[in-house]
Parts: C-alpha cells; structure tokens; sequence
C-alpha cells in the first residue's frame, strides 16, 4: 500500500466551487450576495500574500467584499473605529482583520472588537468559549480545514490517539477540541514535552502546527499514520517547507498534507465557508 499525499488544494477547489454554485442560489433568494471585508495593517510580505489568496478565493465564490489597505502607523483607535463602522453596516456580513498587527496595536482588543457574529476567523472569546462549550459556533479556519481533510480521506478518528504538537489559540488548541469531538484520545504537545519524539510515535493522527521547519522527523512518526504538517516556514532560499520535514517521513505515513498545498488552501476554503454561515444566519434570524 502506497503513501497517501492528501491534495489540499484539490479538496479545496472542489469545495470553492460547491460554495460558488450555494451564493449563486442564495444570492436568488436574499437579494444580496455574502459580503467578507478584510483589513490588512502595514506591508507584511507573508500577510500581503495572504491576503491576496484570500481576496482571489472570495471573488471567485462570488461574494461582495472591500479590502481595506492600511498603512503601518495606523493607530489602535483608527483600527477599532474602522472596525465599528463594519460591525454596524448591515451589507457586511465578515469581517477578518489580517494578523501579526504592528507592535504598538493590541490584537486582542481587535479580535475582541469585532461583533462575534461577523467573526470569520473565530477567533472572538465568545466564539472560543462557545467551541469548548460545545455549542453552535464559528470554528476557526485552519482547525476546520484539517477536520476537513481527514473528513475527506476518509480517516478513522473513534477511539485513535491524536497527538497535535503546537498548543496556540489558532490552531492547537481548537484542532485538540475538534477531535476530541470526534472521540479521538488526545495528547497535545510542544516544544517542552518531555521525549517529544516518544509521545508522537504514538499519535495514529499526527497534527504539527509549531512553526519550526523540519522538527519532525521520521524516527518520530509512527508507521501507517496519518501527518497533517500545518506549519509554514520560508527557508534562506526562499523555498515553502513544513514543520514535518517531507522526504523522511512521507515513506513511514500511510497518509500526509504536502507543504505547500495541503493545509493552506483548506484554510481559505473554510474562511469562505464561514463567510457563508456569517451570512446565512444574520438573514434567518
């Protein structure tokens, strides 16, 4: 049996396109399209591109939208005023405000500012705590992503060890929550776990999300596992790598996301789906 390389980027596109032909139809019955503004603050080369994919990826489902440029200087006050303004014009529908912000702007007075209701990334406290509570709520994007992949190819998740090595608020600890939703067992790792490589030869569903290229190796895989590498890092020569270093570890794993075009493309795709729930329930309420 052959190594699995889960394509992200053709699960991704499939699910664009469904979300394309969804606004077509929603468009018909609201009398509006779903309307996602973004804010991007300073000239972040890795933000830029970001953004950039994420702008591509909102006009080709079809939605309305403004990018909103602002310059490095931008002050917190401008940020939160900017971000009101959006809160209260009834046409938006998403609101995602690019992160790293500069230095002298709190993130989490801008996270916290947005309405939970327009909060794609799911990242307001409301949205967090609703996630753990378990109730209806905005999952965050890269978290829903992964879910997504392992939805698609089909992995068994009841009752298997998932170990997710990376414990931020963006992806470790959401993605720990979702499969344990799942009854998977869960150990959540980091860079000061104990014998790190022991605990992630038990992982049957192995999760890396530290933003260290190539930390995982293959003595630290378990044969036949599933490896979803969701960091990115850019090496001195300019080339995309993952935290699991690729060529090792592919040939032990009975499946693993390719860096890039594996989890990055998931999470642009679940931006939109978001963008998509947003809408359809501010029109139901």
């Amino acid at each position: 049996m052959g190594i699995m390389i889960i394509d992200g980027k053709q699960i991704a596109q499939t699910i664009k396109e469904d979300i394309r032909e969804q606004v077509a139809d929603l468009t018909a019955q609201y009398g509006r399209k779903p309307c996602l503004d973004v804010i991007l603050v300073g000239e972040n080369p890795a933000s830029m591109s970001y953004v950039r994919s994420k702008i591509k990826a909102t006009e080709y489902c079809g939605f309305d939208g403004e990018l909103i440029s602002l310059p490095e200087t931008t002050s917190q006050d401008e940020l939160l005023r900017i971000i009101c303004e959006r809160n209260n014009n009834n046409a938006v529908d998403g609101i995602l405000v690019q992160l790293p912000l500069p230095a002298h702007i709190n993130e989490q007075a801008v996270i916290n500012a947005i309405s939970p209701e327009k909060d794609v990334d799911g990242f307001h406290p409301l949205n967090v705590a609703r996630l753990w509570l378990g109730d209806e709520t905005i999952v965050p994007c890269t978290p829903m992503g992964i879910m997504a992949l392992l939805e698609e190819t089909k992995t068994p998740l009841q009752g298997r060890h998932a170990v997710v090595v990376g414990r931020s608020n963006i992806v470790g600890k959401p993605v720990a929550k979702l499969l344990l939703d799942k009854n998977c067992t869960v150990t959540i790792a980091h860079s000061r776990t104990a014998d790190l490589a022991a605990v992630c030869r038990t992982a049957d569903i192995l999760v890396v999300a530290v933003g260290r290229p190539h930390m995982i190796t293959a003595d630290m895989v378990k044969p036949g596992a599933t490896v979803i590498d969701v960091g990115i890092n850019r090496t001195v020569d300019g080339h995309l790598v993952g935290d699991v270093d690729f060529e090792s570890v592919a040939p032990i794993a009975g499946a693993i996301t390719p860096v890039p075009g594996g989890v990055g493309p998931m999470t642009i795709a679940m931006l939109m789906r978001n963008t998509i729930t947003c809408y359809q329930r501010r029109m139901n309420k």
